[in-house]
């Protein structure tokens, strides 16, 4: 499971960088602009990493933190197809799709192996 949720971390981590780029906060109206982002992306990234640690310790709460970070995957890479099938621009670039590929296949692996028991 360690291997899965790092994996999912780090594509949806490597999706935020992209989301900066493309200015992600005006797609969603965050209220705040830039700033609401930021602090979205503070709390986002405190809850995967501390989640990771449960995962590496072998904590009870592992298993939770893993799915979440499973359907974040999924789910950024279904929502973001959701705008591209809406006809929006952003995320088309070779590497901004690999990223969302990323997010979609390791973030249902992540599902996967979580439910296993």
């Amino acid at each position: 499971m360690e291997r899965w949720y790092l994996a999912t971390m780090m594509s949806l981590l490597l999706h935020q960088i992209d989301a900066a780029f493309w200015q992600e906060w005006r797609m969603f109206q965050v209220p705040g602009g830039i700033q609401g982002f930021l602090l979205f992306n503070l709390l986002a990234i405190g809850v995967l990493l501390h989640g990771y640690r449960q995962v590496v310790l072998g904590l009870g709460s592992a298993r939770r933190y893993a799915l979440l970070c499973g359907a974040l995957g999924i789910g950024t890479a279904l929502i973001d197809a959701g705008f591209a099938a809406a006809g929006r621009g952003e995320f088309h670039l070779p590497l901004s799709l690999l990223t969302l590929l990323a997010c979609l296949v390791s973030g249902s692996g992540l599902m996967l192996r979580s439910r296993r028991r």
